[in-house]
């Protein structure tokens, strides 16, 4: 499957669009570029999210995890 490009136009309102400039500035990246990594980066986090999610749904999968690995995350562990 080939990866095709489509156009998003989104609306920011004034604060929002400096605070994406500044840090666009600070990477030294064009604001027009930090903005589509910034929003691939999300969404491929949900993406990440919402299957392991799934994952975890299959019956005795969670089970199978808690008992190789421990039910509690370890303490290098962070929030998702």
């Amino acid at each position: 499957m080939e990866d095709t490009a489509r156009e998003l136009r989104i609306e920011l309102d004034d604060a929002q669009y400096e605070q994406l400039a500044r840090e666009a500035h600070e990477r030294h990246e064009d604001p027009t570029v930090y903005a589509g990594r910034v929003l691939t980066q999300e969404l491929n986090k949900a993406r990440f999210l919402e299957g392991s999610a799934l994952f975890l749904s299959t019956p005795g999968v969670r089970e199978e995890f808690a008992s190789r690995f421990g039910p509690e995350p370890g303490h290098t562990a962070s929030a998702a």
